[in-house]
């Protein structure tokens, strides 16, 4: 009954978007039938992409708030539609507006980089946004001799400040609370019982960080370890020969590898590794969102146009 019942609701789903001229994006860390049922699946970067080039007249976003509002600052005439409005992130809950002028107050030379998990009006304050694909080229642009405010993830901006090698960099104390909840014993166990696995590890996950300064100080070069962001991971797990691996990171990306992999085998590093936000956007969300508008996000213009620019800057940097 239930397969019928996601069958029905996938075909009412496809209808209703060829009605709407619609095209739906979902994150990697979305459930599996939402997945099955997007356009395109991806990470942050890739996902504002493609909602800056597509040329359909609606986007359903599957994801979380502030990537629905990046979405509508890249493209103010689409109409921007989210499942779920309690979808938020702990990470850009973290640090607000005010909390960052207040910051760049007492460094007002400094360059700041915000991570895209942030929400527009934190954006708007920024010189330049990030994801964790392009963090460290991102950085690497900014002239050696100017100071760096990073934010919120202090784990991502730890790790660019040691693949960088730069001294300059102030960096905020937020994390993600998926993340962040890695912890060592569960790496440790889950490698132990593969040991011919290769180990792919997102740089927000705080339990690894003395790993991470490892991998970027060369320690561990030639070895099963990698650093990556979502979509790093699922370029490397193609591309590589091996056939099993450990994942550090939010474990709705498995879904998607899985899918892309047959024969190779994934494991998160922790089970527990969910995200509630991104957990509340359902297959009924994203038909709702079609048939009934629910629920549009538009950022204010003057808003939207301040953080234009750090958000097409983070686009131009690969």
């Amino acid at each position: 009954m239930l397969v019928q019942q996601t069958s029905a609701l996938r075909d009412e789903i496809i209808r209703l978007k060829g009605e709407r001229d619609a095209v739906i994006l979902a994150h990697n860390y979305q459930i599996p039938d939402v997945q099955d049922v997007a356009d395109f699946v991806g990470d942050s970067l890739g996902l504002a992409r493609q909602a800056a080039r597509t040329g359909s007249k609606v986007i359903v976003f599957c994801g979380v708030h502030f990537m629905a509002e990046t979405a509508s600052i890249i493209s103010p005439d689409k109409r921007i539609l989210i499942p779920s409005l309690e979808a938020g992130c702990s990470l850009s809950d973290t640090i607000t507006a005010e909390d960052l002028r207040q910051w760049k107050g007492r460094h007002p030379d400094a360059i700041a980089v915000g991570y895209v998990n942030t929400t527009a009006e934190v954006k708007a304050e920024l010189d330049y946004c990030c994801t964790s694909s392009n963090a460290v080229s991102v950085v690497q642009a900014i002239p050696a001799d100017r100071e760096i405010l990073f934010l919120p993830d202090m784990f991502l901006g730890s790790y660019v400040s040691k693949m960088t090698g730069r001294k300059n960099m102030y960096i905020w104390a937020g994390e993600c609370h998926v993340h962040a909840g890695i912890t060592p014993d569960d790496v440790k166990r889950k490698l132990d019982s593969m040991r011919e696995a290769e180990f792919m590890i997102h740089p927000e996950c705080g339990c690894t960080t003395p790993i991470m300064y490892d991998v970027a100080s060369g320690r561990f070069a030639g070895e099963n370890l990698h650093v990556l962001s979502t979509e790093g991971m699922m370029r490397h797990a193609k591309e590589s020969k091996s056939r099993n691996f450990v994942v550090a990171t939010e474990t709705g990306i498995l879904h998607r590898m899985r899918k892309q992999n047959p024969g190779k085998n994934f494991a998160a590093a922790s089970d527990q590794a969910e995200c509630r936000y991104m957990k509340m956007i359902t297959l009924e969300g994203v038909r709702d969102s079609l048939a009934r508008d629910r629920f549009e996000v538009k950022v204010p213009p003057e808003t939207a146009d301040r953080a234009r620019l750090a958000i097409e800057r983070m686009l131009a940097i690969s």
